[in-house]
């Protein structure tokens, strides 16, 4: 269905000439998402899922892991969509907001200040297309069962982000932001491309069942030694698959910018658009950390052999020192970063710390902390990139003159980019601000939030299998960067806006409607002109729209009353691990 209804949009964009009809295609793409999430449930009830369902000669392999995180990126995807599949602000009347004349009257705005019809967002056809393109690589990154599969997968999801990075033409930023993505993910796409050759070099086979299979004869060979069992083995370099998977898992942590190889991401995530920003920093991590978890757990079981006989650290030993660093790095240089996007990087980098935490650890309690983890801080992070772009929408009708603001560069793609700029932001917008508070407190892991019972999860099952030290560090970083993230508490409340209302906005909204002039407001009953009257329109008469509202209000809620209806996520996070040991 996605690969059907991407080659429409391809046709469609080669013959559209209006670009102001892209709002058109990103509503197309999220109805072609919405289907794609039904199939999704419906092809769940497969029986023979459980154990895995090979496909294509072998390149793809369904399973319930594949499927559940499949419709998890439609869902995730569909909301990203709803950004830019409607305007960001609406007008209320009340006079003709009763049911009875909804139906019958059309509204057309025509000065484009109060809805902001004319953003680059809505005038870039190729966005909704772009998108479609990197869930597809996405989508067949999570069902990768081979070497080959999984290279065209990885490299078709990253090609499209490195596009949606740079899709902003008059953004300089953003373009110099997408150059270096791209050459930067170039290097980390060797690495894969190194690792595979190497894997395939050593082993013989591309399958990823079959690697499988050469890994754990490892383990039976050490446990039944003797010099007639080992030398049937030579044929197959243990230490060498080893290295291979280690060159392999640096590409991917690359892509996932986790530490040592986060370098690039707060620099990209602050200068592209927040609404890009939202996609890169979620989607493409979702489907490689989906892919590492079959890995990790069907090559974990040669640890012994390979740190015994043949004197070398199993591969998976560096996704443990990768984890230790990234929450080191994650939580100290977050301390002195005062723009809100790099911010959140390296909040994003501390909280990588702990997904690789859980899935190194490789029992069922940590892979069920794993799938948790990655699902509720995917939906946190959602929440606030979306609360961001939503208090630059919900701004509008003020000015700041503070020259610090006067400074910032292409703030009609990134409107907040400043933690300054949120100062005293519960005086002006009260919702927003207690949505985004709630947001934080899940990611400082303060209870009764979802982010409190992730943290414990992934805590608890790294103490039960010994990993005391790390999980004294987890705890400490968890401490340090509540100091970051209640300085975002402290601007937003116990601060006083340095905002002022906008004289140019307040002058424009107090313009009467006149029939020999231009008029704001034109509506029509029935396809007829209605006589134009005078309509003193308020700031309060202009409010967010309810696609903004409704995701916001929706995600909020989930994550605050997660403890009142637990049971359905740690359920199904719980019966996807246990899938995984019987299998």
């Amino acid at each position: 269905m996605l690969i059907y209804s991407t080659l429409i949009l391809l046709l469609s964009n080669a013959v559209t000439i209006r670009r102001d009809k892209s709002i058109l295609f990103n509503r197309v793409a999220i109805i072609n998402l919405l289907y794609s999430i039904v199939l999704g449930i419906l092809s769940s009830y497969i029986f023979s899922l459980d154990k895995g369902i090979s496909i294509y000669a072998g390149l793809f392999n369904v399973t319930n892991i594949t499927q559940i995180f499949q419709i998890f990126v439609f869902i995730i995807s569909a909301i990203i969509l709803l950004l830019t599949g409607f305007y960001p602000r609406k007008i209320i009347l009340k006079e003709y907001s009763i049911l009875k004349k909804i139906l019958p009257y059309n509204y057309s705005f025509y000065k484009t200040k109060i809805i902001n019809k004319m953003g680059e967002q809505y005038k870039i056809i190729e966005y909704p297309l772009i998108l479609l393109f990197i869930i597809i690589g996405g989508v067949f990154l999570i069902s990768s069962s081979d070497l080959i599969s999984i290279f065209l997968s990885i490299e078709l999801q990253s090609y499209g982000l490195y596009l949606l990075s740079t899709l902003y033409r008059n953004s300089e930023l953003a373009t110099s932001a997408g150059i270096t993505y791209f050459l930067l993910g170039g290097l980390s796409s060797c690495f894969i491309l190194q690792g595979t050759s190497l894997l395939y070099a050593n082993s013989g086979v591309t399958n990823l069942e079959s690697i499988y299979i050469i890994t754990s004869l490892t383990d039976i060979s050490y446990k039944e030694y003797n010099e007639d069992n080992i030398s049937n083995l030579y044929e197959y370099n243990f230490q060498y698959i080893n290295i291979s998977l280690l060159i392999l898992s640096v590409g991917f942590l690359f892509k996932v910018s986790a530490a040592p190889f986060h370098f690039w991401a707060p620099n990209v995530y602050d200068a592209i658009p927040t609404i890009v920003t939202t996609f890169v920093a979620i989607v493409g991590k979702i489907s490689i950390f989906i892919f590492l978890l079959e890995l990790v757990h069907y090559t974990s079981f040669s640890n012994f052999i390979l740190t015994s006989k043949f004197g070398s650290g199993s591969w998976i030993n560096a996704l443990l020192i990768s984890s230790l660093i990234s929450l080191i790095i994650g939580t100290i240089v977050g301390l002195t970063q005062f723009r809100i996007k790099r911010l959140f990087a390296y909040s994003t980098i501390s909280h990588i710390g702990f997904i690789l935490l859980a899935l190194s650890i490789n029992s069922i309690e940590s892979i069920q902390a794993f799938l948790f983890y990655l699902m509720q801080y995917s939906l946190s992070n959602l929440n606030a990139f979306i609360l961001l772009l939503s208090i630059g929408y919900s701004l509008y009708f003020y000015v700041n003159d503070n020259k610090e603001y006067k400074g910032i560069q292409d703030k009609d793609n990134s409107p907040i980019q400043l933690i300054s700029q949120i100062k005293g932001l519960f005086f002006i917008n009260p919702v927003l601000a207690i949505s985004l508070a709630i947001t934080i407190f899940s990611f400082v892991g303060i209870p009764p939030l979802i982010g409190f019972f992730a943290k414990q999860m992934v805590l608890s099952a790294a103490l039960d299998n010994g990993y005391i030290f790390i999980s004294m560090v987890a705890i400490l970083t968890s401490v340090i960067s509540a100091v970051y993230y209640l300085n975002l508490i402290k601007e937003v409340f116990f601060k006083t806006p340095e905002y002022k209302v906008n004289s140019v906005v307040a002058q424009y909204l107090q313009l009467e409607n006149t029939v020999g002039g231009t008029p704001d407001v034109i509506i029509k009953h029935n396809n007829k002109l209605s006589p134009l009257k005078k309509f003193n329109i308020k700031y309060n008469n202009i409010i967010l729209s309810s696609s903004v509202t409704i995701s916001i209000s929706v995600i909020t809620l989930a994550i605050l009353f997660f403890i009142i209806m637990p049971q359905e996520w740690l359920s199904l996070t719980n019966i996807l691990a246990l899938i995984i040991f019987n299998t």
